[in-house]
């Protein structure tokens, strides 16, 4: 009945039922961890086959949900709609305005290489997660410091309301749906197209050196007094990750605008490289060398806490964790020098970050109870990833453009 009736409603995209097997391989997240099964899965193509699904989905009483490369899902719902936006991928770039539109269903390293043919860049992190779950959920990469947060730079977004309406939503249109979407998840509104700026960005200093383990715990302590002072110019992170023969490895990363990325006390608390590199190099050569090729959907367990310091006590705690991997990143810059119309990602005074994969690390009394929502795992955490009064105002935006809670995001609001 529900297929008959997205066709009836003009709905033009592909259309999944359970049992098929395109079914099978469009519901699934990349996180394998999940296992949702919708009702059905429908693939739109344009902002109208989004709209004949809102209504359907109105009429039917389903809950809709949305997910291009299912890198932030976090739930494995039964039952409602689901559409996957992966034929919604459309790029196109601006370079007098020095911005690029993208459809929902675009990866960052399809804006990443159009946005390079003219010496510019976007706030991207791994070029291989969407573009849309990225921006929604706040989106922090590689030049973050230095240009804030990817919701920091949208600057329009076309989006379906919950009763079926093509709205565009910028400062001047719509502004509550626009601060809303500029940080605060995907509850509010189908997006079907995003505005973002872009940055004169060719070439970075930029890559990661690999160090002996027993580094960690000076170069832990040379980063926390290292970061105090930290470039907006400069993207940096400390890791300590498990080998397969069970042993462990330091690693420092970086992202730098400019020749020199000043980070010389931190790689002298390391020690000579055992393996990596830093070297000049494009802005879409670093997303790759950072990030590596694309993963293969698999089964991971990420946990995030945010903490304001970094004493011994809390570096030794983490050197104990059984966490496969356990990075500590430096934010502040411009993600914390907002503009006064910015939306509501982040804790924005909150320096340092931890995320751990597999077990959590112990970070204890020091963790400050925030998180951000691009890195939450923990549904039941999601209003943690906001201030208290950013949350609140969020509530209210998702009671005035979805009272009936037709739009079921990763992240309830």
């Amino acid at each position: 009945m529900t297929y008959r009736a997205l066709r009836t409603a003009g709905f033009q995209g592909r259309v999944h039922l359970p049992g098929e097997e395109r079914y099978e391989q469009e519901r699934l997240p990349w996180n394998r961890r999940f296992d949702p099964r919708p009702a059905l899965v429908a693939e739109p193509t344009c902002p109208e086959d989004v709209r004949a699904a809102v209504t359907v989905a109105r009429d039917h009483d389903l809950q809709l949900s949305v997910q291009s490369t299912g890198h932030g899902a976090v739930t494995s719902d039964v039952g409602g709609l689901l559409l996957r936006t992966s034929a919604m991928a459309r790029v196109s770039v601006d370079p007098h305005a020095r911005t690029a539109t993208a459809g929902p269903g675009a990866l960052w390293s399809d804006v990443i290489a159009a946005a390079a043919w003219h010496g510019l860049a976007p706030l991207s992190g791994t070029p291989w997660v969407g573009v849309a779950g990225y921006t929604l959920g706040g989106g922090t990469g590689w030049l973050s410091r230095k240009y804030g947060f990817a919701a920091d730079s949208l600057v329009r977004a076309e989006a379906v309301t919950a009763d079926a309406r093509v709205v565009t939503a910028d400062l001047d249109h719509h502004p509550d749906l626009f601060w809303a979407l500029r940080g605060g998840s995907g509850n509010f509104a189908i997006v079907t197209e995003l505005t973002f700026r872009l940055y004169p960005v060719e070439r970075v200093f930029a890559g990661m050196t690999l160090h002996p383990f027993e580094r960690a715990a000076d170069t832990l302590a040379a980063y926390r007094d290292w970061a105090a002072d930290e470039p907006d110019e400069s993207n940096t992170a400390v890791m300590v990750m498990r080998r397969p023969d069970g042993g462990r490895v330091l690693a420092v990363r970086a992202v730098w605008l400019g020749a020199d990325p000043a980070l010389k006390p931190v790689l002298e608390a390391a020690g000579e490289p055992i393996g990596g590199e830093m070297r000049e190099m494009t802005f879409e050569e670093a997303g790759l060398a950072l990030a590596g090729p694309p993963r293969p959907p698999m089964a991971m367990t990420q946990h995030i806490e945010l903490v304001r310091d970094l004493p011994d006590d809390l570096i030794g705690a983490l050197l104990e964790s059984e966490s496969e991997a356990v990075e500590v990143r430096h934010w502040g810059g411009a993600m914390a020098r907002p503009d006064a119309d910015a939306g509501p990602a982040g804790h924005r005074d909150v320096p340092f970050s931890i995320i751990s994969a597999g077990e959590p690390a112990d970070v204890g009394e020091h963790a400050t109870g925030g998180t951000f929502l691009n890195f939450l795992a923990d549904p039941g955490r999601t209003a943690s990833a906001f201030t208290p009064e950013n949350h609140a105002w969020l509530v209210q935006v998702k009671k005035a453009w979805d009272p009936d809670r037709v739009i079921r995001a990763a992240h309830a609001i």
